[in-house]
């Protein structure tokens, strides 16, 4: 017999910082929540679909509040492909947290002390420029999270 599991909702989750994979990160009752498709700032109620020991990962179902810091992705397969992780937060703040990451990785992780590190160069085109791909091949078709959210019977 399959064991039902109980939906977890956590509610008016502030994002405080982000992940190097372009997650929200968001703290309550002492234990990190990493966020889909949310940036610093941002505040919503989210469902939790992966427990691990010391996190949780999950989806907004609703924001309470938009952050500033958001931005408009202008790939329309945002948030469904996953190649541009980074496209709803302005590229100003994608450089400040990107070079925290690097602070971070040297001082805390890699427990190293270093001299200055020179700020990250401004890329002077900041769209369609890194030649990166990855394929994925399936005899079955993609279905969106727009389908599944739809409730409605999914046709191959």
């Amino acid at each position: 017999m399959k064991k039902e599991r109980k939906e977890q909702i956590l509610t008016h989750l502030e994002v405080t910082a982000m992940s190097s994979e372009g997650k929200g990160i968001a703290r309550s009752e002492g234990l990190v929540i990493f966020i889909d498709h949310c940036v610093t700032g941002d505040v919503v109620d989210a469902r939790i679909y992966r427990k691990k020991s010391g996190y949780r990962e999950a989806s907004p179902v609703h924001f309470h509040t938009y952050s500033a810091l958001r931005e408009t992705p202008v790939c329309e397969h945002f948030g469904t492909c996953g190649g541009c992780k980074w496209q709803n937060l302005k590229y100003s703040e994608q450089l400040n947290h990107k070079q925290k990451q690097v602070s971070d990785a040297l001082t805390r992780i890699g427990k190293l002390s270093y001299p200055e590190v020179f700020p990250i160069l401004e890329a002077p085109e900041i769209y369609r420029y890194r030649n990166k791909m990855e394929y994925t091949f399936s005899d079955s078709r993609w279905i969106t999270d727009a389908e599944i959210a739809s409730l409605d019977k999914i046709t191959s």
